[in-house]
């Protein structure tokens, strides 16, 4: 049985067996097991928690490797190196950075894997198990540990770890930190979601997608990093599946990228080297070290403008499956994600809930893996009536209808979607009928038609739509018929740029003007790179969409260049 080329062993009438798909990329053996369970456990009593005070982004992001040397010898249980950990780690195996993820009131995910030699199909690591020791503290110096233990990096996994801490305070910041042998990590911040029973007043976050690698440097992420957030959200398209010419871009004269690159990844080990690659960028690694991420994946993580089980390219089923399963469990491997998340083959239940407080409810969702087939043979077309046939759907049934009965039983002052690909209508020509995208929610207009109606049969307040993947940045009110431009706004969408994707990129252009000439209900379209961050508390939401003016060297400042707010009692964009 191909394995790494990737067949999926499906059961009985292709039934696809619930566990996880193993494949040894040395031996080329497979072997399906059940979903091994590894996250470290607490082996500490919950210390009394008290509150601390933030300190600033720049001391946070300044304190010394000998500081941090210091405290850990002195702090981990036994004083020492992890037994049996020196003898396999022999470099520094944290050239991928550290991540936490998916707060909750009680816990967060702390995630890293070890590699000393990141573009290395084994990442530089022997086939054994290791064992890494991790802290999670109140204090940057580590003075104050509350939480540490020790997870084991497995060789399966290519010894990423993912440990799901809990025990700690609500709405409270957090340092953590990881050593294997006699290796430190860089130290971490994160913070714990909010009691959901307390009234909460604010909350800031930002958004970003779309990081092809090749096509420009990180720098968004660099004044990202410098801001005080609760949360990040990454809303797809955190690889691209594309081949890395190592002649080509504008990173080639910085990176030496080996041969693999030039293929596009189909198999497990050239996805977990495509994560290793775009990992490795320090950019990326300062925003994750900053804040807790919630991420949720597009198309390119496995192809492009693939659809459930349908290749763009056609390629058939049975092997698209297992592309697919190898492309799910390279992001789950890479990603802060609990190990309940990990995917069963080609299947992940990833769609998911999260509540800050009474102040906003966010509902992250999965457009990708349970879709109908883009109707009419995808790209941009004109009057195709299968985009408008009630059969087809965007989230698939079980999805939708959790989302629906979400929202309605939701007791938060906002309630956020954050999602894939551009929700409100986006026409991008002036004729009737118009051209819209197959492979937005245009594509997919009775599916779009029950969600929203849906949203107002239950009368969820405070909606608003987070969103990546278009490389432009949108604001745009959602309108309960975007055919009758008088009807009511609903709610808002906030649709960010890339980071990378795309080139420098620039701030408007013939198509940009033409959304704006085409769609009243499109407020705002630009087209350089960058982010979104945004404040909310309980009367607004504002958002400011913040640019860097070129990608294709590093060192670009970065800018605000529209912002926008929305009152929670008359939902719809105001220009600041």
């Amino acid at each position: 049985m191909r394995c790494c080329a990737g067949y999926w062993p499906p059961g009985a009438g292709g039934v696809h067996r619930p566990g996880a798909l193993r494949c040894d990329i040395d031996s080329g053996e497979c072997s399906f097991t059940a979903r091994d369970e590894f996250a470290g456990e607490d082996i500490m009593s919950n210390a009394i928690e008290r509150a601390t005070g933030l300190i600033s982004r720049r001391g946070f992001l300044g304190v010394t490797g000998a500081a941090v040397t210091l405290a850990f010898g002195t702090n981990l249980p036994g004083g020492g190196t992890a037994a049996g950990s020196a003898s396999t780690v022999r470099a520094d195996p944290f050239t991928l950075g550290i991540a936490s993820g998916d707060p909750l009131p009680d816990g967060v995910v702390l995630w890293t894997r070890l590699a000393p030699q990141p573009l290395d199909p084994m990442g530089g690591m022997d086939r054994r198990t290791v064992p890494v020791q991790w802290q999670v503290a109140r204090d940057e110096h580590f003075r104050q540990v509350v939480r540490s233990g020790v997870a084991t990096a497995h060789p399966e996994y290519r010894h990423s770890v993912h440990v799901d801490v809990r025990g700690l305070a609500p709405g409270r910041q957090y340092f953590y930190r990881f050593r294997a042998g006699s290796h430190l990590s860089p130290v971490g911040r994160t913070r714990t979601a909010p009691d959901p029973r307390a009234s909460v007043g604010r909350l800031r976050f930002a958004f970003a997608s779309c990081q092809n690698y090749p096509e420009g440097f990180y720098t968004a992420y660099r004044h990202m990093a410098a801001e005080d957030l609760d949360v990040v959200f990454f809303l797809g398209d955190y690889i691209y599946e594309n081949a890395v010419d190592a002649l080509g871009g504008v990173r080639a004269s910085s990176t030496a990228i080996p041969d693999l690159f030039t293929v596009a990844p189909d198999t497990l080990d050239l996805y977990r080297l495509r994560y290793s690659l775009y990992k490795s960028d320090p950019d990326l690694q300062a925003a994750h070290a900053a804040f807790p991420w919630i991420v949720t994946w597009d198309d390119h993580e496995v192809e492009d403008n693939y659809a459930g089980d349908v290749s763009r390219f056609n390629t058939p089923v049975d092997d698209f499956v297992v592309q697919r399963a190898n492309a799910y469990r390279a992001f789950w491997e890479h990603q802060p994600l609990r190990v309940p998340l990990q995917p069963k083959g080609p299947d992940a239940l990833f769609y998911r809930r999260f509540g800050f407080g009474d102040l906003l409810q966010v509902n992250v969702l999965d457009t990708r893996q349970y879709r109908s087939d883009q109707a009419c043979g995808d790209g941009a077309k004109a009057g195709c009536a299968g985009a408008a046939d009630p059969a087809r759907t965007m989230t698939g049934d079980v999805q939708e209808k959790w989302l629906l009965d979400g929202m309605a039983a939701s007791h938060a002052r906002w309630n956020l979607i954050a999602q894939q690909v551009m929700l409100v209508q986006r026409k991008v020509s002036l004729t009737d009928p118009a051209l819209v995208s197959m492979d937005a929610w245009d594509g997919y207009q009775a599916s779009r038609q029950r969600l929203l109606d849906g949203l107002v049969q239950r009368g969820t307040p405070g909606l608003f739509v987070i969103t990546g993947d278009t490389h432009t940045n949108y604001a745009a009110d959602i309108k309960r018929n975007f055919d009758d431009e008088t009807s009511s706004t609903i709610g808002v969408e906030l649709v960010g740029t890339s980071i990378s994707s795309g080139g420098d990129g620039e701030d408007t252009n013939a198509d940009r003007q033409l959304d704006l000439a085409a769609n009243p209900h499109i407020k705002f379209a630009n087209q350089q790179r960058g982010y979104v961050s945004c404040a909310l508390d309980r009367d607004q939401v504002r958002a400011d969409f913040k640019v860097v003016p070129f990608i294709s060297t590093p060192d670009a400042p970065v800018t605000v260049r529209a912002s926008f707010t929305s009152l929670h009692a008359q939902p719809g964009l105001e220009t600041v």
